[in-house]
């Protein structure tokens, strides 16, 4: 180890400012924090208060997201491996350029997004769909308001959204039903000649798919959400390590179901199928989690579940829209400063009163 941080050491004033390769120092930097613990403190969210630092957070994430990748992966072909690598390029290109311009480091949130958002998309939409919708996101969701840690929402699903505004027909016609094995009927994929119901759509017509098909995954949905199993593994990992909030988490999906509960009459089957289907699951794991634009505070979690979770099934059952997780978590983000000032404010009067 110690030869290759003298190579690195021989490297590092080039890529500095004034350097030969100055402008190429968002680069290096990030290629020096990828394989080595940086040394540097953290100024914005995500803030780490154990020997974690963001990188091995970031770490935790994607290996707790291995699960849904191979799902995906199982029942919708290696395309999905493509659709990862288009949305890192997309993403790393808009980062780098970023980077460059304002002369600050890459950030590793890019990571997460770039697995993430992939994960939340119909199977067999078109590749170039894929990078834009990612460069949108991470410009218009996360470097507009400065970058990583200054975000107010979860970059991936402001992607998805403005993919699903602007491309509406491709967005609702890319589904298909799971092959199997690993190629599966992905690598074969056409958009005009192959489509199938989601879950959710199919029950709005009140055809109700098998618990076991949800639980398994092979079902047609989003390319890393239709197979509760690998969900609930990676999320219980996220819970066990303390990445994801358990509040946040039990807030949501608690308030979901009792919310369902009272609008099916209190028929618990309904309220289970609802819990497996669609992408509840990986949105309480994965999206609502983001320590970037999710509440600090404890309360604040608690109510910022309780927010996404009555949203989420209101969307549902009372309006056109079959999944409402995606608007009802960015909902959620636009509440989460305004939660935390609330809960702070409060404990801090509180403290105050003890001291008097």
């Amino acid at each position: 180890m110690r030869p290759i941080l003298n190579i690195l050491d021989w490297f590092r004033p080039r890529f500095q400012e004034g350097g030969r390769f100055g402008l190429l120092k968002p680069l290096f930097d990030a290629a020096d924090a990828l394989f080595f613990s940086p040394l540097e403190t953290t100024d914005v969210a995500p803030h780490v208060r154990d020997p974690l630092d963001v990188k091995r957070v970031m770490s935790l994430v994607i290996i707790a997201l291995v699960p849904c990748i191979l799902a995906s992966v199982y029942f919708f072909g290696l395309r999905v491996l493509a659709m990862i690598l288009v949305s890192y390029a997309a993403g790393g290109v808009v980062e780098v350029t970023f980077a460059v311009i304002r002369k600050e480091g890459i950030n590793e949130g890019l990571f997460v997004t770039g697995m993430l958002f992939p994960l939340i998309l119909p199977p067999g939409l078109p590749l170039w769909m894929v990078a834009v919708g990612c460069a949108f996101g991470v410009i218009i969701g996360k470097e507009l308001f400065g970058g990583t840690g200054r975000n107010l929402f979860n970059p991936a699903l402001v992607g998805r959204i403005f993919l699903a505004l602007a491309y509406p027909r491709a967005m609702s016609g890319a589904w298909f039903e799971p092959g199997s094995g690993l190629l599966g009927r992905a690598t074969q994929y056409s958009v005009d000649a192959v489509s199938a119901a989601t879950p959710l759509v199919a029950a709005k017509a009140g055809e109700w798919t098998n618990l076991w098909r949800l639980s398994f995954g092979s079902v047609s949905g989003s390319a890393g959400e239709t197979s509760a199993i690998a969900i609930i593994l990676g999320g219980l990992l996220l819970l066990f390590v303390g990445v994801a909030s358990w509040r946040t988490v039990v807030s949501m999906l608690g308030t979901f179901a009792v919310m369902t509960a009272s609008l099916h009459g209190g028929d618990g089957s309904v309220v289970l199928w609802h819990m497996m289907a669609g992408g509840l699951l990986f949105g309480a794991f994965f999206m609502a989690t983001d320590p970037v634009s999710s509440p600090m505070s404890n309360g604040g979690k608690w109510a910022y579940g309780l927010i996404i979770g009555v949203a989420t099934a209101l969307i549902r059952n009372l309006t056109g829209y079959v999944e409402g997780v995606m608007f009802a978590i960015l909902l959620g983000n636009i509440f989460a400063p305004v939660l935390d000032e609330v809960f702070v404010t409060a404990q801090l009067r509180k403290l105050r009163g003890y001291k008097t």
